[in-house]
């Protein structure tokens, strides 16, 4: 799919991640809609950097824990160009809780992990779905995360949210063709990122040890996938790592 004038929303793109793909997109040649829950300055700034690529850019509040909220925010985003091509379900929750400490994890950290990371991806791809679908070519990209891969990461709630993101992704790859593909972007630890100060410096320096290449992922990386996986018209249904080599060793 060319991407030129073609419209994406991209939530939580008030984060270092968030902005990073959106910023890609936009030298892709989309219009990004950048969505926050509470950091609107953030916000702000990746819309000034998308329109330092010359394209335009809109600011649109998102809880994405909240089903009203979803359904406005996405029906102002589509509302804001007449159209909506792209959603990137970026946003995300987590809070360092080692496994082994299962009293810490308490059904309402659960609850908030799960009713972010995974019910509300799909939510925001339900409520798109029919946006996109006028299109004739919507394009869905979910970041996920290795921990949804393999046991690891900042809790066992946000490894099996994300695990649960992987499978959505598999499942609406299905219940959306032929007109919309979906795939998944799976990263490893993404230094210097909001998510990844809420971990504990053990669980930093562990993932540059088991990572082949030893060091944590790249923004960079997972922000190009992101605009291929838009690019491309005949993949859907797939998770790609990019953890630095952590999975095949």
């Amino acid at each position: 799919m060319d991407l030129n004038d073609r419209v994406a929303v991209v939530t939580g793109a008030s984060g270092e991640i968030g902005a990073r793909i959106a910023y890609r997109l936009a030298a892709a040649g989309a219009d990004v809609v950048v969505t926050y829950v509470d950091n609107h300055e953030g916000a702000l700034v990746t819309c000034r950097s998308v329109e330092s690529l010359g394209r335009r850019t809109a600011a649109i509040r998102l809880d994405q824990t909240d089903p009203s909220s979803v359904a406005a925010a996405i029906e102002a985003a589509a509302g804001q160009w007449s159209r909506l091509d792209i959603l990137v379900n970026n946003a995300a929750w987590n809070i360092g809780i080692p496994f082994a400490d299962l009293d810490a994890l308490t059904p309402a950290i659960w609850d908030r992990i799960y009713a972010t990371n995974a019910r509300g991806p799909f939510l925001l791809a339900r409520a798109a779905a029919p946006h996109l679908r006028q299109q004739g070519a919507g394009r869905i990209v979910n970041i996920a995360s290795v921990a949804g891969l393999s046991p690891g990461g900042s809790s066992i709630a946000y490894a099996t949210s994300k695990a649960a993101l992987v499978h959505l992704t598999r499942c609406l790859a299905v219940a959306l063709a032929p007109r919309i593909t979906v795939n998944c972007v799976a990263p490893g630890l993404v230094e210097g990122t909001r998510m990844a100060q809420r971990l504990t410096p053990e669980m930093a320096a562990a993932a540059r040890q088991q990572a082949v290449l030893q060091r944590t992922t790249s923004a960079d990386d997972v922000s190009n996938q992101v605009v291929a996986f838009c690019r491309a018209d005949t993949v859907t249904g797939q998770v790609l790592t990019i953890d630095a080599g952590i999975h095949f060793h």
